[in-house]
């Protein structure tokens, strides 16, 4: 069947989906469990937070990828739709696609995990930090923000070199690629605003947080965070695939 729109926006909500499902749900593994909750599951704290959202990625880029491109992130679509000629037309659906699912992926990992928030933070004050992100320094917001810029850059320079035609062809390798991507930044940008490095995925589960009553949700608790995952993924994104395509493709042999 012919690709269509109506076909892409859904491709990109069940990729998305299925990234926020592994990605929160490995933060949920890890914070609620192993603290004396029944069952006291052993868990490798940040280090399997990094590869659950890495294989998250590869394995929502299987899902999307044939069919919309996978951006699954709305700072992808916005440098596609800017250096890669990606249809204007479509930045915003495909943006609404990804922050619904998201916000999809995050309800049912919280109703799946009920009885452990409801063991770990019954009045849910203090857990908002499972689906969506917050700054390490409160005080020092530019940090953060910093911190999305620069991981979020190395990420589309990163994925621009690995899906570029003129480069070395990477084949069925580059979802797994994107994902190593992903883990990497985590593992080296991961502290100071709990690498977002994608709007969607930190926006989709606040709202949820917001809807679902958790006290700390960084949307209407007045602590002012939610612009930084925002606004900083999109900037970086357009610096590093504007480094990419300035710095490093036009000194690519020319395809044949």
């Amino acid at each position: 069947m012919k690709s269509t729109l109506a076909g892409e926006v859904i491709a990109e909500f069940v990729g998305t989906f299925v990234l926020i499902l592994i990605g929160v749900g490995v933060v949920a593994m890890t914070v609620l469990f192993g603290k004396g909750i029944p069952g006291e599951i052993v868990n490798g704290g940040y280090t399997n937070i990094n590869f659950a959202w890495g294989l998250g990625v590869v394995f929502g880029i299987f899902i999307a990828g044939r069919i919309s491109g996978a951006h699954l992130n709305p700072a992808v679509t916005l440098a596609l739709a800017v250096f890669r000629g990606f249809s204007w037309a479509k930045v915003v659906p495909y943006t609404v696609a990804q922050v619904a699912g998201a916000f999809v992926a995050s309800a049912l990992v919280f109703w799946n995990y009920r009885p452990a928030f409801q063991a770990f933070d019954p009045l849910l004050e203090k857990t908002a930090g499972v689906f969506a992100t917050f700054p390490a320094f409160p005080a020092v917001p530019f940090a953060g923000f910093l911190d999305q810029v620069v991981g979020t850059a190395i990420l589309l320079l990163l994925i621009f070199a690995v899906t570029d035609e003129r480069n070395q062809p990477m084949g069925a390798m580059g979802p797994v690629l994107v994902g190593a991507i992903v883990v990497a930044i985590g593992m080296s940008f991961g502290g100071m605003h709990g690498y977002a490095i994608n709007p969607a995925r930190d926006f989709g589960p606040r709202l949820f947080t917001a809807a679902a009553g958790f006290r700390n949700n960084g949307l209407t608790d007045g602590s002012g965070i939610l612009w930084v995952p925002i606004v900083g993924p999109l900037v970086g994104g357009l610096l590093g695939a504007a480094l990419y395509d300035f710095a490093v493709r036009p000194f690519l042999p020319a395809q044949k």
